[in-house]
């Protein structure tokens, strides 16, 4: 009998024992540890940029970099409807204001059209967010921070090893931000990091995550922190993914290649693109959007393919449809056609670096059963 396949299992089969193995023996477990450094190092190199800060994990890199960025109360930062709360989240904390804009129904990123029409005087950054395995087209998101004095934060948490005409996602931002949950190419089980190339930032987001700590005087305080430190286990089983990161994007690519080619003949399903004329298809997640002819919705098809033992996920529900945010009075009756379709009739299947040819095809025998 088939057994349950997961929608991502990692793959840790390098030489993540090795680094933890000698993280026990020396006893370095901490944030102290050497694991911490050599990774923030080699991640900086990888993406391009002069400081990476690791953090507890993806959102709360989020947290520090808006806080870094000194948005102040009233401070509006534009953002795609369509991605997780963690984006939203950031803005609100410390009293910003959300301005949402809608997605592009061929590649689900932001429609970079629609951002230039809801700058205000109050708006004070971007917020990009590369969504599933392509990048948003960010030439025309940096000619407009560039035109308005705006700051670009870029959540490229979804695209390790990616690029955007050759150059690295990640790499774009005043400041940008990844994650390391277990689901993403790269993972120290949680985790995140902040990379900017601004000194003054990356001082703030170190000290910020330190719980603003001072060198002098620790234990009195100018600023209030959070503990957002990362381990050296982390460190160390990041390390060792990191080593692997090009090995796993081939592997990815792969993978996208033997599920577009089977599932493209299912004339019901709009798949993602093989590749846009900036990025090839990084398949962070192999998502799919039912056409608006299928009688059932994302939620059913998840749900027979429960039954199949196969694992989904849905696909994000927008930050304007949000009722946390309502009850804040923030973004009522905003519409955003595009990421209310996408929210209702995507959803995305197993697509983990551990999944193996003969699972992948028993997700496509699922998959064309549904129709």
């Amino acid at each position: 009998m088939a057994e349950f396949i997961p929608v991502n299992e990692p793959l840790l089969n390098g030489n993540e024992k090795q680094y933890l193995n000698e993280c026990i023996d020396t006893g370095w477990i901490s944030s102290e540890g050497p694991f911490v450094k050599k990774f923030e190092a080699e991640f900086a190199k990888v993406v391009g940029r002069k400081h990476a800060i690791t953090v507890s994990n993806g959102s709360v890199a989020l947290d520090a970099a808006v806080v870094a960025l000194d948005i102040q109360a009233g401070d509006e930062i534009i953002l795609p409807t369509f991605t997780i709360i963690s984006c939203g989240a950031a803005i609100v904390r410390p009293g910003g204001i959300p301005v949402v804009v809608d997605c592009d129904p061929i590649t689900w990123n932001m429609d970079v059209t629609q951002i230039e029409e809801k700058i205000t005087p109050k708006t004070k950054a971007i917020m990009v967010i590369h969504i599933y395995g392509l990048p948003v087209d960010m030439t025309p998101i940096l000619e407009i921070a560039d035109k308005y004095g705006l700051k670009v934060i870029e959540d490229a948490a979804e695209m390790h090893g990616q690029t955007y005409k050759g150059q690295p996602c990640g790499s774009f931002g005043d400041i940008s931000t990844f994650s390391f949950y277990p689901n993403k190419h790269i993972t120290t089980g949680e985790g995140g990091m902040i990379v900017t190339d601004d000194d003054s930032l990356a001082e703030k987001c170190r000290s910020l995550r330190n719980l603003c700590f001072q060198p002098q005087r620790r234990f009195i305080h100018e600023e209030l922190g959070w503990n957002f430190r990362f381990t050296n286990l982390q460190a160390a089983v990041g390390l060792a993914q990191l080593e692997r990161l090009r090995e796993f994007v081939q592997r990815k690519r792969k993978m996208g290649a033997i599920y577009t080619e089977a599932l493209s003949k299912i004339p019901q399903l709009e798949l993602p693109p093989v590749k846009t004329d900036y990025a090839d298809n990084i398949y962070w997640v192999y998502g799919m959007v039912l056409k608006d002819d299928v009688s059932f919705d994302a939620t059913e098809a998840m749900q027979r393919l429960k039954e199949q033992k196969i694992g989904t996920r849905p696909f994000f529900w927008g930050m304007h449809e949000q009722p946390v945010f309502h009850k804040m009075g923030l973004l009522k009756d905003v519409s955003c056609p595009i990421a209310e379709r996408l929210s209702r009739r995507g959803f995305y299947i197993p697509s983990g670096l551990a999944l193996t040819e003969e699972q992948m095809n028993q997700v496509i025998v699922a998959v064309k059963s549904l129709f």
